[in-house]
């Protein structure tokens, strides 16, 4: 033995203690494991949003940019109209575009209020210069003109001040930036994960590996949290807005493999590709960020544009609705807690956009002390569990009143599949078991109505095939969604709901 080596014993303790730590690092994936959960990514958020609540910096900036415009316009009126016609219709078209052209509403990471605001006077002195030679040609600039100007441009500077607050706050809250996974414990997860680390575009949650045996238990501090089954069913996934794909791209057998195997997922799947400097790989983040690279599914740029559609009309119609029916939701109250004791509203753990569990409310139908939280007991008719009260609001759908609210804090849709409670069981059966592409209808926000209800599905789906063609017509709605389908279904819903007399509801 040599003098500094130490004894078997102790090496044996050692290497002992080593595997057991990688043993209890490695095992158990499964949500609330102690050992996992103490595991925490360096790109994790401090406070994790739902996917659904996540804003864009490009729409907020646009209306940064209108509110510019409006703003520019008023400001220099006084000069146009009463002083100097030429010199405030010279500001207010240089000022905007001097403002864009300089990057003024790019707002991109680590650029400090300072920098930021230093473009902003730059684009308003070039747009004041403008404005200055074309006054000069014709005749002397007026002094109360300029400081008229000069006060409008320091309202400006006011004005891009506040806006880089709000995207400051928001990017600390963790509204603005995308929550990733990344499937591959490998190379190109490592340069993915420098990059982010570089740049801030993407917030790592984790890895996922099918090779947990060999993959390492960590890259650069971002966890191994399982395999891609583990992903399938995690708790993270509310908050993960994109699974990024970081195996080599010459591997299609295994890209093909795991894009039909994720491809139950609700979140776009986005594939990082091979080689590149740093600064290509930082570029590639940004576009992966904004969904446009290697995307393997997903949404375009107009389904985007048809999200943002959809929660105006939901926003429009839920304050609407909620005004013309207070007087009928008290009433019902009223009812409910005058037909039978217990509480007003029942609440049930439902599933919604991206498998994130919510409250959803409604008028109570049953009897409190035969409540079905899990829905393990679907209605039938004749079902003794129903109040006189609740028989007519259910069968009217007046006991969905309530879940305007939910359509109000963005849990719900006014269209969309409808929420099933988590755990439900079709015939003994949990339904999400029942058929491959059931996670497909959690691609959309849940809604008070939908395509399936006005053709046909409504009601219980107490057996498999009942499960299955209403999977299809939620997963038909979300391919073929759009502001004039949604306005289609919602004219139809009332006449359908009337002249249905045979669904039990």
């Amino acid at each position: 033995m040599q003098p500094n080596s130490e004894p078997n014993s102790t090496r044996a303790s050692t290497l002992a203690f080593t595997a057991f730590g990688e043993l209890l690092a490695r095992i158990g994936h499964e949500p609330g494991n102690r050992a996992r959960q103490r595991r925490r990514s360096p790109l994790r958020p401090r406070k994790l949003v739902p996917a659904r609540s996540r804003m864009e910096a490009r729409w907020l900036a646009r209306v940064f940019g209108l509110v510019d415009i409006i703003s520019v316009l008023l400001m220099a009126a006084p000069v146009t109209l009463a002083r100097d016609l030429l010199t405030g219709v010279t500001w207010t078209l240089a000022a905007p575009i001097a403002l864009r052209a300089l990057g003024a509403y790019a707002f991109p990471r680590k650029l400090s209020l300072t920098r930021h605001l230093a473009i902003v006077g730059q684009a308003l002195a070039i747009a004041a210069i403008l404005a200055t030679m074309a006054s000069l040609t014709f005749n002397p600039l007026d002094a109360r003109a300029a400081l008229s100007l000069l006060g409008a441009s320091g309202f400006v500077v006011a004005l891009h001040a506040g806006w880089w607050k709000i995207i400051d706050h928001a990017r600390r809250q963790g509204l603005l930036t995308p929550n990733v996974v990344i499937v591959g414990a490998t190379a190109n997860a490592q340069r993915l994960i420098e990059a982010a680390m570089r740049t801030g575009e993407v917030n790592v949650l984790g890895l996922f590996d099918d090779r947990l045996r060999r993959a390492p238990v960590n890259i650069l501090g971002v966890p191994l949290l399982g395999d891609t089954d583990a992903l399938l069913h995690h708790r993270l996934a509310p908050y993960i807005d994109r699974v990024v794909i970081a195996i080599t791209a010459s591997a299609e057998a295994r890209v093909n493999e795991l894009v039909d195997k994720l491809g139950v997922l609700p979140h776009p799947l986005n594939l990082f590709v091979d080689g590149g400097t740093p600064d290509e790989d930082d570029a590639t983040l940004a576009r992966i960020a904004a969904g446009a690279e290697h995307p393997l599914s997903g949404w375009s740029d107009l389904r985007r544009r048809r999200v943002l559609a959809k929660r105006v009309l939901d926003l429009t119609l839920a304050v609407i609705g909620l005004a013309a029916a207070s007087p009928i939701m008290l009433a019902i109250a009223l009812a409910v807690k005058l037909d039978s004791p217990g509480p007003v509203f029942f609440r049930q753990r439902r599933h919604g956009f991206n498998n994130e569990e919510f409250l959803v409310w409604k008028f109570r139908s049953m009897r409190q002390e035969a409540a079905d939280a899990q829905a393990a007991r679907q209605i039938r008719a004749g079902d003794d569990r129903v109040t006189r009260v609740g028989r007519f609001i259910r069968r009217t759908s007046l006991d969905e009143l309530p879940q305007l609210l939910n359509v109000l804090r963005g849990e719900m849709s006014i269209v969309g599949p409808r929420p099933h409670a988590v755990g439900m069981k079709t015939a003994g059966v949990e339904s999400a078991k029942l058929v491959a592409e059931y996670a497909h209808r959690h691609r959309m926000k849940p809604g008070l109505t939908g395509w399936a209800a006005i053709k046909g599905s409504r009601g219980p789906v107490d057996t498999p095939e009942c499960v299955r063609r209403r999977v299809a017509l939620d997963v038909e709605y979300i391919e073929r969604q759009s502001f004039w389908l949604d306005l289609y279904i919602i004219l139809m819903t009332v006449p359908c709901l009337l002249g249905d007399r045979s669904t039990v509801r």
